[in-house]
């Protein structure tokens, strides 16, 4: 589904020089890398506060934590996601209000989240999936009116851009009043381990995030709130800094992938090409097909006797996954999600993809529906 491989070896120099100075250093936990990455982070996001941590799953929790939401609160999230949106929310104690999403961009549904707010409604988590924005403009404007804290889930889709009615332009992650991300490996910037970080614009927020991040400190041994230990290993962040200066090369090269398999599929009946979501760019974390006629699994396996990886994101809607179930009302129903767990096939897409790969790809595609 990636190529790290050779997309290490293009930059290669520049890492290995950046790993070997975090060695000859010695300064492996809080390195100077770290602040060095989040001041270039902030940088490239027009956002005035990036708070590194170890993973993007933190990056949720810490951002709940930081926002005082207590238990029994209620923070709305979209039923179509990857379950460490909602995960963490259930492990503070919090309840997750799981609403459907939209059929065209796969945003969270502006409509079912208004109707799910309720007095105990604190938050609501929208999630940028696939590598390109929900409805941020409604979100704001909804959460505005009823006094709500958004946490954007940007794990997908660093690097986007959204534009306001008023042509105003602002990077994901930086529009809610806080912003979560991962580096995991496979990400548009991933490192090569785990890493997360939180954005915002916030001085109050973002001093929470940064004393929850590491054990509630304000000062060495002087602990102000419960935290947890967060830190995003400074060998990684000496990594994330010589890939950041790559990013938008990167998005670029997802985009050209993505036009090129818009362009062979866009005539066939079986297949829904990726939507546009006019307000946003689409950084192409995922190529995410829509397979109709329940052949989805069907060309999945004659994708894999090709020797073609493809994947599902996701088979199962957060509403319908055991862990979750308890916070299903009875008769809870989300048919767009459970049709796109149905239908959704993501296909290979990356920095490195050779022009003949792809057309071998497309190649068997247009070959199983002929």
């Amino acid at each position: 589904m990636v190529d790290l491989q050779t997309q290490y070896q293009k930059i290669k120099p520049e890492i290995d020089q950046a790993i070997q100075q975090v060695i000859d250093d010695a300064a492996f936990i809080n390195g100077p890398q770290v602040k060095k990455f989040a001041s270039e982070l902030s940088d490239y996001l027009g956002c005035k506060f990036v708070i590194p941590c170890a993973n993007g799953t933190d990056s949720l929790q810490i951002a709940m934590m930081a926002v005082g939401l207590k238990p029994g609160d209620e923070v709305i999230v979209p039923s179509f996601t990857y379950v460490a949106t909602a995960e963490v929310i259930a492990l503070l104690q919090l309840v997750p209000v799981m609403v459907d999403v939209e059929s065209e961009f796969f945003g969270i549904d502006i409509a079912q989240v208004e109707k799910a707010i309720t007095p105990k409604t604190k938050a609501i988590v929208p999630v940028h999936l696939y590598g390109q924005s929900a409805d941020m403009e409604a979100i704001m404007e909804l959460a505005n009116k009823h006094g709500l804290y958004v946490i954007e889930d940007t794990a997908q889709a660093i690097g986007g851009d959204y534009t306001f009615a008023n042509d105003q332009k602002r990077k994901l992650g930086t529009i809610g009043h806080i912003g979560s991300t991962s580096f995991f490996p496979s990400k548009n910037l991933g490192c090569y381990g785990d890493g997360g970080a939180l954005y915002t614009n916030d001085a109050d927020l973002a001093k929470k995030m940064q004393m929850i991040a590491n054990h509630g400190q304000s000062v060495k041994y002087q602990h102000d709130v419960i935290g947890c230990n967060s830190r995003l290993d400074t060998i990684q962040a000496a990594i994330l800094s010589v890939k950041l200066r790559y990013l938008d090369q990167y998005c670029a090269a997802r985009q050209a992938v993505a036009s090129k398999y818009d362009e062979a599929f866009k005539n066939i009946s079986s297949l829904v090409i990726p939507k546009r979501f006019p307000k946003s760019t689409h950084v192409f974390h995922q190529y995410t097909l829509q397979v109709k006629d329940g052949r989805r699994d069907e060309l999945k396996k004659y994708l894999e006797s090709q020797g073609i990886p493809s994947m599902i994101y996701y088979p199962i809607a957060l509403y319908n996954q055991e862990a979750f179930k308890s916070f299903a009302p009875s008769g809870l129903s989300h048919p767009v999600a459970d049709q796109l767990c149905k239908d959704v096939l993501s296909l290979p897409i990356h920095t490195e993809m050779k022009e003949e790969q792809q057309a071998f790809i497309i190649e068997q595609v247009i070959s199983f529906f002929k």
